[in-house]
């Protein structure tokens, strides 16, 4: 152990280095300088940051495979002396979510975003022999796991990582204090202050616990008036000049495997938008150089502008209605169900609500009737057309509001559905009696659209109001929506004012706001169908 050099206890109770990250054994030395990333024992030749045939193989196969839980990596036989910044320092094939260490068993897991990821980081570390400090490291699988949903949500509707943004610190700030300061918070991984622009970036070894920063801090009297928020994971990062090599590796193994070149979730390109260090201006990205993310999340680039997802091995019960109980996140244009195929593709009026459940149910993973859904990505469906997305600008959904309703009989919901039935597919009627109206719930929302203009028209309706109501497929994501068939159970609320139902606060979207969704499990069989291309005729 070299002089002056030895090791404390970080505020998380771990052996920690003289740059205060953690270490892998008790009473292990330092070989860093305080307050800078400790590189001493790391050959760059070693950094896995590119996709070799070995790892865009194993990436294309777990991508054909719908592997999404199998997401944690096993590393042993660390060095007592090695820290884990040094060892996500060889870590370069996309985010983490979560680094659990064991100390005292000189091991760690490391659990990705998803199936891919880790299968191209296993592969890659196993065929190139990963070494630290000169020992060969054991590499290994941990056990499956979903990514917990809080952490799913919070990607989708945040782009939250492990990596926090602190902007606007004051010129006394070093990385030592700021390291001590967030430290009470979990394990950090990695500190960097860019002096010039007075910003920091603190790699923490969860993004659990970079969500408790991030939604904390603000709330402190010493971080008002700094910018805090997400920045880009360090592990998802590919160098510049690297990456035209591993396009052409993860293209040649997708190829390999039958995958189309444009359809596996580890491509990568340009950062979608929200995934580079959120806040931070061009000169705090440039301090970390341009590259590409890459894992799962790179896919949303490939299919930008696209609003069609598709959804496979659905149980053979499954209804419409209990899939959009399922879809949340926003409006939807059209779903084509065919339950003989056990298949479904889900058009969506925004390509960035497909993008984003996308993403959420990638990261989450969406059950229906005691099935795990298959995710992807239908036929392109192009731009929303020009009279349809007027129609969504004035206020159109596929959710059709008839209020006023005094008489029962005379508008019972057999005769609903004989009416508007001439205008298409319904997906659900929902009636609400002691609010005298009801939700007439379209699979499309042309149909709608042609159903209201001619409803209206209708004398026997001209006593009732007719509007739209609110798409509860619009409503945000919920934490958990797995494990039922998602129906819904109907409760009453406050009545509507005079306002349009898209306006008011009660059950616009044709189940109360104030009611979840029941979920009744039901067995299924899996079954393995293959999928065929969407298509949107709106």
């Amino acid at each position: 152990m070299a002089a002056g050099m030895g090791v404390g206890v970080n505020p998380n109770g771990l052996a920690a280095a003289s740059n205060g990250g953690p270490v892998f054994g008790p009473g292990a030395a330092a070989n860093g300088q305080p307050g800078q990333p400790r590189l001493g024992g790391m050959n760059p030749a070693q950094m896995t940051g590119n996709y070799g045939p070995a790892a865009a193989a194993a990436a294309a196969a777990a991508a054909a495979a719908n592997n999404q839980t199998g997401r944690t990596v096993y590393v042993g036989s660390l060095p007592a002396d090695a820290s884990v910044d040094e060892l996500l320092n060889l870590v370069r094939f996309g985010p983490i979510e979560c680094v659990r260490l064991l100390p005292e068993k000189s091991c760690v897991f490391i659990s990705f975003l998803d199936g891919a990821t880790a299968a191209a980081f296993h592969a890659d570390a196993s065929v190139k022999k990963l070494a630290l400090h000169g020992q060969e490291l054991k590499i290994g699988w941990g056990k499956p796991s979903s990514l917990p949903g809080q952490v799913a949500m919070a990607i989708v509707q945040s782009q939250a990582t492990r990596n926090v943004y602190v902007g606007g610190l004051e010129g006394s700030v070093d990385e030592s204090s700021l390291r001590d300061d967030l430290g009470r918070f979990g394990p950090i991984d990695q500190v960097k202050i860019v002096r010039d622009k007075n910003i920091g970036f603190v790699h923490f070894l969860s993004i659990a616990t970079a969500m408790k920063v991030v939604n904390t801090l603000p709330t402190e009297p010493a971080w008002q008036g700094k910018r805090v928020n997400y920045g880009k994971d360090r592990c998802a990062y590919v160098p510049k000049a690297q990456q035209a090599a591993v396009q052409a590796a993860q293209a040649h193994a997708q190829a390999a495997v039958g995958l189309p070149i444009n359809n596996s979730p580890f491509m990568f390109g340009p950062s979608p938008p929200g995934f580079g260090p959120i806040g931070v201006g061009a000169g705090g990205a440039a301090a970390f150089g341009q590259g590409g993310d890459v894992g799962q999340l790179g896919l949303l680039h490939s299919q930008a502008g696209n609003r069609t997802i598709y959804m496979g091995n659905l149980h053979p019960e499954t209804t419409a209605e209990e899939l959009c109980n399922a879809i949340r996140g926003g409006m939807i244009a059209q779903i084509r169900y065919m339950p003989d195929k056990h298949i479904a593709f889900v058009t969506f009026v925004d390509p960035s609500s497909a993008a984003s459940f996308f993403q959420w149910a990638t990261l989450q993973g969406l059950q229906i009737n005691s099935r795990r859904l298959k995710v992807g990505w239908g036929k392109h469906s192009g731009p929303l057309n020009g009279p349809t997305l007027a129609a969504v600008q004035a206020g159109a959904s596929r959710n059709i509001y008839v209020g006023n309703i005094t008489d029962w009989d005379a508008f019972s919901e057999e005769r609903l559905r004989r009416d508007f039935s001439e205008y298409g597919e319904i997906e659900l009627i929902n009636h609400l009696k002691d609010k005298g109206c009801t939700f007439v719930n379209f699979t499309s929302l042309q149909n709608a659209i042609k159903a209201l203009e001619a409803i209206r028209q209708k004398p026997e309706y001209s006593s009732l109001k007719i509007s739209y109501g609110k798409d509860r497929c619009a409503n945000p994501p919920r934490a958990n929506n797995n494990g039922g068939s998602g129906r819904s159970r109907t409760e009453t609320t406050t009545a509507p004012s005079n306002s349009a139902p898209a306006e008011g606060s009660f059950a616009v979207d044709g189940i109360p706001a104030s009611g979840e969704d029941q979920t009744m499990a039901e067995d299924g069989k899996d079954e393995t169908l293959a999928a065929v291309e969407g298509e949107s005729k709106e």
